[in-house]
């Protein structure tokens, strides 16, 4: 149970400047307004010496080390979803200073409103942004690939079909001339790229074995590499925030979003709630254990049902099913930690009917 503060606090955090809010808590007056630079040593002087107070802030670029710093300075912090938090954005009347007066009475009134999340650590929040950057890398190079396809093909050429990784040896004898001079540099920046991602790969596979054993209990599933198992661990850093493995598919947005209203209750496509990348990750894994070179498995015979189903988008359908169950069976092996079995519930059912 929270402590109660006789101050409750909304701060809307601007890049350069936030707007700061301060209620008394039971009375519900406002008692102070006026905004601060963001930036620790502003934050710092002005909280470091006030007495314990409920702060709410919204998530955004700079939610992260604010958090961190208020805590520090012994308060009790919300950080509000602002995927959920619609009570701000609802009316048109909308600017800084209001929504620092909303966040603190909301916070103030009743603090579920806020749908409140807990940011990961320091440490965390640093090996996750090395994944990201990866991420960004590989992006520009699927980029910068399809841009050196395009061209050739509107010189009525083809390239032949390769990896990204070895794109740029592959197709430099296949340029036409007319275009050298324009694509020759391209091809060095992507053989620049795969080299940088390279690097990524390698100081991130030393990062999971060094400081995050946890890993291997991830990677006993096949199709599951260094990357995504770093990942899941990352984002979702503490396996207890979850009473059930079942939540983790709901909470990286791979289940249905709902619109229940009445007799209506249509289907939609999945939320993509979430962490983006981690979610792309799982669906790159499901494609390998859905692919040519994934071994007999619960999860592939999964997929399969549904893919053998037909209909529209039945594939499609398919990977996100394998992927959901994907990371509801990767949560539960960190979790207890068991030895996995890729058809245990085969060997089940099998033994059943047996």
């Amino acid at each position: 149970m929270s402590q109660h503060h006789n101050v409750t606090a909304g701060i809307d955090i601007g890049d350069r400047y936030s707007h700061l809010c301060l209620l008394d808590t039971d009375s519900g007056e406002v008692i102070e307004e006026g905004r601060i630079p963001t930036n620790h040593s502003a934050f710092e002087k002005r909280f470091s010496d006030s007495k314990p107070m409920r702060i709410a802030i919204e998530t955004g670029t700079h939610s992260p080390w604010i958090s961190r710093l208020l805590e520090e300075c012994g308060h009790e912090i919300l950080v509000a979803n602002a995927r959920k938090l619609r009570l701000i954005y609802a009316e048109g009347k909308k600017n800084d200073k209001i929504d620092a007066e909303k966040l603190a009475r909301l916070a103030r009134l009743d603090p579920k409103l806020l749908a409140p999340i807990k940011h990961r650590g320091e440490a965390s929040q640093a090996h996750l942004a090395l994944l990201r950057s990866r991420d960004v890398l590989v992006g520009a190079r699927t980029k910068l690939v399809n841009h050196v396809r395009g061209a050739v093909k509107s010189f009525g050429a083809r390239l032949p079909k390769c990896t990204a990784e070895s794109f740029h040896k592959k197709v430099v004898g296949y340029l036409p001339q007319e275009l050298a001079s324009a694509l020759e540099p391209v091809l060095k920046t992507i053989a620049s790229l795969t080299e940088r991602i390279r690097e990524y790969d390698r100081g991130l596979e030393s990062i999971a074995e060094e400081l995050y054993p946890e890993t291997g209990l991830l990677r006993q599933v096949h199709g599951v590499g260094v990357l995504t198992a770093l990942a899941f661990v990352l984002t979702l850093e503490d396996p207890s925030r979850f009473a059930k493995s079942r939540e983790v598919g709901a909470y990286l947005g791979l289940v249905p979003a709902t619109d229940q209203s009445g007799g209506s209750d249509p289907e939609k496509h999945i939320s993509k709630h979430g962490n983006g990348m981690m979610r792309k990750l799982l669906v790159g894994s499901a494609h390998y254990i859905l692919g040519p070179f994934g071994e007999d498995s619960d999860l592939r015979r999964h997929g399969e049902r549904i893919a053998h189903r037909g209909g529209k988008n039945a594939k499609k359908r398919a990977v996100v099913a394998v992927a959901r169950k994907l990371s509801v069976l990767l949560h539960r092996l960190w979790v207890t930690a068991e030895v996995y079995k890729p058809l245990y519930n085969g060997s089940r059912r099998e033994g059943q009917a047996a």
